[in-house]
């Protein structure tokens, strides 16, 4: 295949996939090394940076995603409204104070939150199950073996890193944490 072609077959794999996809697989499918996967992923963002297309490929960790530009997320946003109401709620302060905790200590148990928060947290983090913003990690080997949470990879996509090092600093004290 021609370097024009597997940039195409790139493409239409992110696409169709819908998520992200980890590079050895992309590698492996595409039938190239995988330290081609980055330079194939920037030459498919020059294509769309040369004819101003709403689409980039982002990097999350060593997983590569098809994403619409933010420029255009307000579109985007009123149509999910408009189709879904209950899937494009925004994060509540607890969603994100628990997000917070789980992101900088990961993985921790739903009991290492509710001791950082100081209330229960059981509702908060179902609904980030929910959401798929967290997931399951294990479980501890010890009595009663509670779950292990962390974060997952639409974690990183909504919040826009790359991964979890291009988290911010934890703040000093006195100083506010912002996410966005």
């Amino acid at each position: 295949m021609q370097l024009n072609e597997i940039v195409s077959a790139l493409e239409a794999v992110l696409f169709a996939c819908g998520e992200p996809v980890d590079s050895s697989i992309l590698a492996e499918s595409l039938a190239v090394g995988q330290e081609d996967i980055k330079r194939l992923a920037a030459s498919l963002n020059a294509r769309y940076s040369d004819c101003g297309s709403s689409l980039r490929v982002i990097r999350l960790d060593d997983s590569y995603q098809l994403i619409v530009v933010e420029e255009w997320s307000d579109y985007i946003r009123s149509t999910f409204d408009r189709m879904d109401k209950k899937r494009n709620q925004g994060l509540s302060p607890a969603a994100v104070e628990v997000l917070t905790v789980i992101a900088y200590n990961q993985p921790v148990t739903r009991s290492f939150i509710d001791d950082v928060r100081g209330v229960d947290s059981g509702r908060v983090v179902n609904t980030l199950l929910e959401k798929e913003l967290i997931e399951e990690a294990g479980r501890l080997d010890i009595p009663g073996r509670p779950v292990l949470f962390r974060t997952t990879k639409s974690f990183l996509r909504c919040f826009g890193l790359s991964s979890l090092e291009a988290l911010p600093p934890v703040p000093e004290d006195g100083e506010q944490l912002s996410l966005d």
